[in-house]
């Protein structure tokens, strides 16, 4: 698999796998303009949440390095409005947020040096953020594939791998690291309506990659995990609570019901940066509300459905962390409990 975002250096270009064409076309694009990284985040071309961190931070320094600004004040305001403006683009993701603050804190720790000197750290800091990305997700993999046995068969909901990171992903960096390692495993990926993530995504990379993957329905859970195919189940997550409560793609909620109810273990894994010690519980994450035709129109060649129906359509849910075996990030694996000691 290719990086899914990346920075061009000689051209200071962000540039990114466009993963609305997958699985039927490996479209790369390029951006340097605020506006359209805004778009491009939005419309989940860049989607995932290490991905989204990683590709506001590159987009954000290729779009500020085409500012005509000539003073420092004039580019910081022009810098700030134009991160405020991307930060807009996804709510529920704190890698988003912790992605433009960081770049925000980076412009004005260097404010004195001049404007070029400020696009120059801030390269820099694109570079870093990138970096510690792969380094984080493979992180996560190693302290992960510690969980899996040899021929285990693991469930997953929605995408959090490679295309969803830098490289290696979240949730299925342990499965990567696994298979690198030499064991015989069998992936289970949701199909994770209404955007099809893992049927699209999930399931492309990982048969890419080589890996036993096989495709379910949301609804085909239930019945795989009373079969007792599944031993372990391992999901990313947009935005982990203090408490250790998570808000990951809708539908993660009610795995984690129906693996409890089997007494099937339930990792989340997510890098360090996603959790937000100032939220204190799921009950204050904000969910993205998503548009109607997702649900009644996309992945369809007409609509589905009668033009009056009312459409409801969160694009996350909120996982109580008593449902959560434990949360994988780069620094171990950690209970609801244990997180808050770590802040």
């Amino acid at each position: 698999m290719k990086d899914t975002v990346w920075l061009d250096c000689e051209n200071d270009l962000l540039m990114y796998i466009d993963q609305t064409k997958l699985p039927t076309e490996l479209k790369i694009c390029s951006c340097d303009d605020v506006f359209d990284l805004y778009e491009i985040i939005k419309r989940l071309s860049i989607r995932g949440a290490p991905a989204i961190g990683v590709g506001a931070a590159i987009g954000l320094f290729a779009a500020a390095n085409k500012f005509e600004d000539e003073t420092e004040d004039g580019f910081l305001y022009s810098f700030k409005k134009g991160a405020e403006y991307v930060n807009s683009s996804r709510p529920t993701a704190v890698n988003l947020s912790w992605a433009v603050k960081r770049m925000i804190n980076c412009a004005e720790q260097h404010k004195g040096n001049g404007v070029d000197a400020i696009k120059k750290a801030l390269k820099e800091e694109a570079i870093a953020i990138y970096n510690e990305d792969i380094e984080c997700c493979k992180k996560i993999g190693l302290h992960g594939e510690k969980l899996i046995k040899d021929g285990d068969g693991i469930l997953t909901h929605c995408n959090a791998g490679s295309l969803a990171a830098v490289r290696y992903g979240t949730a299925l960096a342990p499965i990567y690291v696994a298979h690198e390692n030499g064991k015989k495993i069998r992936v289970y990926a949701d199909e994770t309506r209404p955007l099809l993530q893992g049927a699209r995504l999930t399931a492309y990379e990982l048969a890419e990659s080589g890996i036993d993957v096989t495709l379910q329905c949301d609804n085909m859970v239930s019945s795989l995990m009373r079969e007792g195919r599944i031993n372990a189940v391992f999901v990313g997550a947009d935005r982990v609570a203090a408490n250790g409560d998570t808000a990951n793609k809708i539908g993660t909620s009610g795995v984690a019901i129906i693996a409890k109810h089997y007494g099937i273990p339930f990792y989340v894994c997510a890098p360090f940066s996603t959790i937000d010690f100032n939220c204190e519980s799921g009950k204050d994450i904000i969910i993205e509300q998503r548009l109607d035709s997702e649900v009644t129109e996309m992945h369809y060649k007409t609509r589905m459905t009668h033009e009056n129906v009312k459409v409801y359509n969160p694009a996350f849910d909120v996982t109580d962390n008593s449902l959560i075996t434990g949360i994988i990030t780069e620094r171990g694996v950690f209970t609801g409990d244990e997180l808050i000691k770590q802040k």
